[in-house]
């Protein structure tokens, strides 16, 4: 009951992180810059927001956005976080389809349970693939932006892809540490059966001596 417990909180985790990884890939509003100082920015109720795939301004009543189309022309950081935030989100969709064959309200005929154990287990490492990509991705970008631009501060999509890079770790660790199969039963089992039968040999040799005395 627990094992399964544990089993059913890890598929919901890194279902929502990987949830929240596809919103921050699909998104730009990563982080929000100010080209004129943050006085003159909010005066001018005018704001940069940038992410992987374009650079907007936002003010009131605008939100205007250009897309980053010249990708031999991007910087290194813009074009590995498209790199692994895509992988990230590829990858999320079959492990959570193993992960949902796996669940113990699923039958699948007379399939064994060690079957399921294994493809739990290969799920939550997947998942976690999928988090230190996105882990990688919402650490660099931030850090690279404020190299060339100045950065202001950090945007939804980018707490979007902590969250969901936090809940991908915690999940997949979850399922790929905790779906191992008990060995205690048949480890007490084959040390029962060796000491029944450790045991059988004296009785049998002392019953052998016994009717070799009284042959004599």
């Amino acid at each position: 009951m627990a094992n399964s417990c544990l089993q059913l909180s890890g598929f919901l985790l890194s279902c929502l992180g990987w949830l929240g990884i596809v919103i921050a890939t699909a998104t730009n509003d990563w982080v929000n810059m100010c080209k004129y100082g943050l006085n003159t920015c909010k005066k001018m109720d005018e704001l940069g927001a940038k992410g992987p795939w374009a650079d907007c301004v936002i003010s009131t009543g605008l939100y205007h956005c250009v897309s980053l189309t010249q990708i031999l022309d991007l910087p290194a950081y813009i074009q590995t976080t498209r790199a692994l935030m895509i992988t990230a989100s590829i990858l999320g969709l079959p492990a959570a389809g193993m992960l949902l064959m796996s669940m113990p309200c699923i039958s699948l005929g007379s399939e064994p349970q060690s079957s399921r154990n294994k493809r739990t287990i290969l799920g939550g490492v997947i998942i976690v693939i999928v988090a230190l990509c996105g882990m990688v991705s919402t650490v660099w970008f931030p850090i690279g932006a404020h190299q060339e631009h100045g950065l202001m501060s950090f945007g939804f999509s980018l707490y979007t892809g902590w969250v969901g890079t936090i809940f991908c770790l915690l999940g997949g660790s979850i399922l790929a540490c905790c779906s191992a199969e008990p060995s205690s039963y048949q480890d007490s089992g084959r040390f029962y059966y060796s000491k029944q039968g450790g045991g059988a040999q004296p009785s049998a040799a002392s019953a052998v001596t016994h009717a070799k005395s009284a042959h004599v």
